[in-house]
């Protein structure tokens, strides 16, 4: 059974940084797409960024050049390291898993999501 697991999630004033584990078991981390996703009331899920499962990187402009998203393969955990948090970042973040090639949005596999909070 897979299960992806978040937590780290809290809130920060503007500025600050926060580092969002996701722990996976069942199954083969290093053949998974892993990504990020956040999602306001009222508005559709947006992705923030995604690690291939052979390790490249990418990411929306939501979170270019702030955010780091990385993967510990051995302890099977992904991480969003965030920084210069800005009020615009409070969402709901979801990490989520999808065997082989990034599947452009539509994985097999979400988290439960934690709140993120930003004030200014």
């Amino acid at each position: 059974q897979v299960q992806l697991l978040e937590s780290g999630g809290g809130s920060v004033q503007a500025g600050g940084s926060l580092r969002r584990p996701c722990g996976t078991s069942g199954l083969p981390f290093s053949r998974y797409c892993m990504g990020w996703f956040r999602q306001v009331p009222g508005k559709e899920r947006e992705r923030v960024a995604e690690i291939a499962w052979y390790g490249t990187t990418s990411y929306d402009d939501s979170g270019r050049d702030r955010f780091t998203n990385s993967k510990d393969v051995a302890k099977n955990i992904l991480y969003l390291q965030m920084n210069s948090l800005k009020p615009e970042d409070t969402a709901l973040y979801y990490c989520a898993a999808h065997p082989g090639a990034c599947p452009n949005g539509k994985y097999d596999y979400w988290g439960q999501g934690t709140q993120v909070t930003v004030s200014s």
